[in-house]
C-alpha cells in the first residue's frame, strides 16, 4: 500500500483490499479501514441523493481528512475523558430509547389510549396503601386485607381463621412491628378492626354497599369528604394500572384487585359515557351565605336571576357583573375566567349545564350548586381531535406516563424467551451471607462477597452475570435506610437489577440489529471527537497562546490597517432652535462643558454630547463634509429624532491597529493558521489509501 497526502488522492485497485463483497473497504485512514455503507450513508446525507462522480471524489477528500482528526482526537485520549463519556452517553440513552422498547406494545397502547379518551368512566374506589419498594410480608399484609374486603362486598364474610391468619401478617409488618416496641398501637388496631368489623359494616351498609364501606376501610385520604366517589375520568387522569382497571371492568361490577405505585385498589364502576371534550368557561357566582337558610337561598336566586336577565338584555356586560357582584374571587380577577376542564373536576350539575351551552359567548340560566348560583359562559370547547392530529401529541404523553413502560415490559419479556433467560436464585441468596447491616448504613462494600462473585447469577443467550455483577448494583443502590429487613430489600433490588440487566444487554447489541442506529452513534461519537479535537488543536490554541497570538500579529501587522479616520464631535440637539444656539456658542469657541451649561439650563433634554470616531465611507452625510472644522448644514437624525451639529476635530491618516484594536480579526486568522498548520501534520502522520474501483461505484 502507498501512502496518499491529501488532496492528491491515491486510488489504487480493489484486488489490494481484504473484502467483504456485501459492504466492501472503501478506503484506509492510518490502519482504520472504512466501510462503503458508513462513506455512501454521509455522503448521501450531506450531499442529497444525486450521485455526481467528481462529487464524490471531491467528498472522499474531505472524508478522510474529517477520519484523520478523529484518529488524532483517540490518540490524544479525548474518547476516555470523563466529559466525552458523559456527553456520549447521554445521546446513546437518547437514541436507544425508541429501540428499547416492543413496537407492536407501543402501537397498541397508542391505539388503546386513544380510543380511551373517547369515552369518561365514572368510578368509585377503595384504597389500601402499600409502597413501591414495600417488603414482600408488607406487601403481603396489604394484599390480603384488600382480598377481605372485597370478599365482603361480594358477600363472603372473613372467618376467625381468616382473620386470625390476617392479625399474623399485621403483627409481621415492618412499620406496625416498629410502632408496637415504641408501645403505639393506634395504627395497628384501626387496622385490624378495620377488618373485624367488616360483618357489622355490611349490615349497617346503605344500598351502595361500596360507598359505605369505602370511609370506614380505604386508606385514601379524601375518602371522607367523598366516600371513595371519583367522579368521571378519562385517558391520563389517573395512573395507568388503575385507569385500565376502570376501563377493562363492566358498569355495575368490581375490578379485579389492582396494584399501583399507592397500593391496592378494588375499583367498582358506575358509568360509562362518550366523552364530552374539554370546555373553558368563565363564570358569575353568588355565594350562598354561611349557614344559609331557605330564604337566604331564596335570596341568592333572586339576585342571580335579576343579574341574568340584565346580561341578556345587554343592559350589563358579563364581564362588568362579574366585577361588580361575583363572590369568587379568584376568578373575578379573570373576569370570572376558569380553567380548561374535562368531566369531573366540578360539581356535576355545574359541568352538565356548562356542557350544555351550544355556543362560545352564550351563557347559562342561573343554576344552583352546594356553593351558590352560578351564572356560566362558554369560552370555548375542544373536542377530541382525529387519531392522526393527536397521534404524535399522546406519543409524547405516553412516554412520560407509565402506560410507556409497557413497551419495555413486553421487550423484556421477549428477550429472556429469544435468549432463554436462566437465573440461579439460590447462588443470589447466598449473597445475603455477606450482607450484613452495614448495608443499611450505606458502608457496605461488594468486595465483601469475594469468595463467592464468581457464582453464575444469570444467562442471557450467550452472556454469563455473576453475583458480582450484582454485588457492585447493590453497592450502587445504597442509602442510609431504617432498619429493615435485608432480605426483602435485597431480592427488590435484584428485580430491579434484573431488568437493568435485560436491557443493557439488548442496548448492547442494537449496532448489529440496526445499521442505522450504528450509523448515528458513530457519527455522533466522531461529532464530539472531531469537536474537542478541533478546539484543543486550533480554537481554544489560539485564544489561550497570548505569546503566539502575538508573534503572529507582529508578523502580519501590515494586514491590520485602520482606514482614513476623523475624529469628531456630535451636538445632539433636541431641535433646529437649540441647534441654532449652539453653532452661535461653537464660533464663540466656548468648551463642550460651557455649551452643555448654557444649553441645558432650562432642560437636561435639550443637548446631549457624543465624542466618537469615524471612518472614512462609513457615513455618507460625514463624507462629503470631510474637512476639519464644523460642518456647515445639520443633519437630522431620524431614528433618534435629533438635530446633530457635527464638529471635524482631527482626521487621521492610515495607520496599523493595535493587537488589541485587532484582536479579533488577529485570533480569526491566526486560527486558520493553526489548522492549515494542523491539517499538514495530519496529512503527514496518517496515510490514506483509497478503492477506486468501489469509491465509483456509488450511484
Amino acid at each position: 500500500m502507498k501512502k496518499f497526502i491529501i488532496p492528491a488522492l491515491i486510488l489504487i485497485n480493489q484486488l489490494s483490499f481484504s473484502q467483504n463483497n456485501n459492504d466492501p473497504i472503501i478506503m484506509k485512514v492510518g490502519s482504520k479501514a472504512i466501510a462503503k455503507s458508513e462513506f455512501e450513508a454521509l455522503y448521501r446525507k450531506n450531499n442529497g441523493k444525486a450521485i455526481d462522480k467528481k462529487t464524490v471524489e471531491e467528498y472522499a477528500q474531505m472524508f478522510a481528512l474529517y477520519k484523520m482528526k478523529v484518529l488524532e482526537a483517540e490518540a490524544n485520549g479525548l474518547d476516555t475523558t470523563i466529559q466525552f463519556i458523559t456527553e456520549f452517553n447521554n445521546y446513546k440513552k437518547q437514541l436507544s430509547a425508541p429501540y428499547l422498547n416492543d413496537k407492536n406494545t407501543n402501537e397498541k397502547i397508542l391505539e388503546e389510549t386513544y380510543n380511551r379518551l373517547k369515552t369518561e368512566v365514572k368510578a368509585a374506589h377503595i384504597l389500601v396503601r402499600c409502597g413501591q419498594d414495600d417488603l414482600p410480608k408488607d406487601t403481603l399484609e396489604a394484599w390480603t386485607r384488600t382480598h377481605l374486603i372485597k370478599n365482603t362486598l361480594l358477600g363472603k364474610l372473613p372467618t376467625a381463621k381468616e382473620i386470625t391468619e390476617y392479625e399474623k401478617l399485621l403483627r409481621n409488618h415492618t412499620h406496625i412491628q416498629s410502632d408496637l416496641k415504641k408501645k403505639d398501637s393506634a395504627t395497628y388496631k384501626a387496622k385490624l378492626n378495620s377488618i373485624k368489623n367488616l360483618p357489622l359494616y355490611i349490615k349497617n351498609a346503605s344500598s351502595d354497599k361500596f360507598l359505605s364501606l369505602a370511609p370506614k376501610t380505604s386508606d385514601d385520604a379524601s375518602v371522607l369528604d367523598n366516600q371513595g366517589m371519583l367522579g368521571y375520568f378519562s385517558a391520563f387522569d389517573m395512573v395507568y394500572p388503575f385507569e385500565s382497571a376502570a376501563y377493562n371492568t363492566k358498569v355495575g361490577e368490581m375490578s379485579p384487585i389492582t396494584r399501583t405505585k399507592y397500593g391496592y385498589h378494588i375499583v367498582k364502576v358506575y358509568d360509562k359515557k362518550p366523552t364530552r371534550g374539554e370546555i373553558q368557561v368563565a363564570h358569575l357566582m353568588i355565594k350562598f351565605p354561611k349557614d344559609a337558610q331557605a330564604q337566604d337561598k331564596e335570596n341568592t336566586r333572586k339576585k342571580a336571576l335579576e343579574l341574568y336577565e340584565k346580561i341578556k338584555k345587554s343592559e350589563l356586560s358579563f364581564e362588568d357583573a362579574v366585577k361588580q357582584f361575583s363572590d369568587d374571587e379568584q376568578s373575578k380577577a379573570r373576569n370570572g375566567l376558569l380553567p380548561p376542564f374535562k368531566s369531573g373536576r366540578y360539581p356535576a350539575v355545574f359541568e352538565n349545564a356548562a356542557f350544555a351551552i351550544q355556543k362560545d359567548a352564550d351563557i347559562s340560566e342561573p343554576i344552583e350548586s352546594p356553593y351558590g348560583y352560578h351564572i356560566i359562559k362558554r369560552i370555548g370547547l375542544k373536542l377530541l381531535p382525529p387519531f392522526e392530529v393527536i397521534k404524535n401529541e399522546l406519543k409524547a404523553k405516553i412516554q412520560k406516563d407509565q402506560r410507556g413502560l409497557a413497551g419495555r415490559q413486553a421487550l423484556i419479556a421477549k428477550i429472556k424467551e429469544e435468549c432463554q433467560f436462566t437465573e440461579k436464585l439460590k447462588n443470589r441468596d447466598q449473597i445475603l451471607k455477606y450482607l450484613d447491616s452495614s448495608y443499611l448504613q450505606a458502608t457496605w462494600k461488594a468486595d465483601k462477597i469475594k469468595p463467592i462473585e464468581n457464582l453464575e447469577l444469570v444467562k442471557l443467550c450467550n452472556k454469563t452475570y455473576t453475583l458480582k455483577d450484582f454485588a457492585h448494583y447493590l453497592e450502587s443502590q445504597m442509602i442510609a435506610r431504617s432498619s429493615t429487613e435485608i432480605k426483602g430489600l435485597m431480592e427488590n433490588l435484584y428485580v430491579k437489577w434484573r431488568e437493568k440487566a435485560i436491557i443493557d444487554f439488548e442496548e448492547d447489541r442494537l449496532p448489529q440489529k440496526y445499521p442505522e442506529y450504528k450509523q448515528l452513534i458513530n457519527e455522533y461519537r466522531d461529532g464530539i471527537l472531531l469537536f474537542d479535537i478541533t478546539d484543543k488543536s486550533v480554537w481554544s490554541k489560539a485564544v489561550k497562546d497570548s505569546a503566539g497570538l502575538r508573534t503572529f500579529y507582529e508578523n502580519n501587522k501590515n494586514k491590520y490597517q485602520w482606514p482614513e479616520r476623523a475624529d469628531i464631535t456630535i451636538y445632539k440637539c433636541a431641535d433646529e432652535k437649540i441647534a441654532k444656539e449652539v453653532r452661535a456658542l461653537l464660533n464663540k469657541k466656548k468648551t463642550e462643558k460651557e455649551i452643555t451649561e448654557s444649553i441645558n439650563k432650562k432642560s437636561q433634554l435639550n443637548l446631549s454630547i457624543q465624542n466618537t470616531m469615524v471612518l472614512k465611507g462609513e457615513n455618507p452625510f460625514i463624507d462629503k463634509n470631510w474637512k476639519i472644522g464644523v460642518i456647515s448644514e445639520n443633519n437630522t437624525n431620524t431614528n433618534q429624532n435629533k438635530i446633530e451639529v457635527i464638529v471635524m476635530n482631527k482626521i487621521l491618516a492610515p495607520s496599523p491597529k493595535t493587537l488589541l484594536e485587532a484582536k479579533g480579526q488577529v485570533i480569526a486568522d491566526y486560527q486558520n493558521y493553526l489548522e492549515k498548520q494542523w491539517i499538514n501534520y495530519l496529512k503527514q502522520k496518517y496515510s490514506v489509501e483509497m478503492n477506486r474501483d468501489v469509491l465509483m461505484s456509488i450511484q
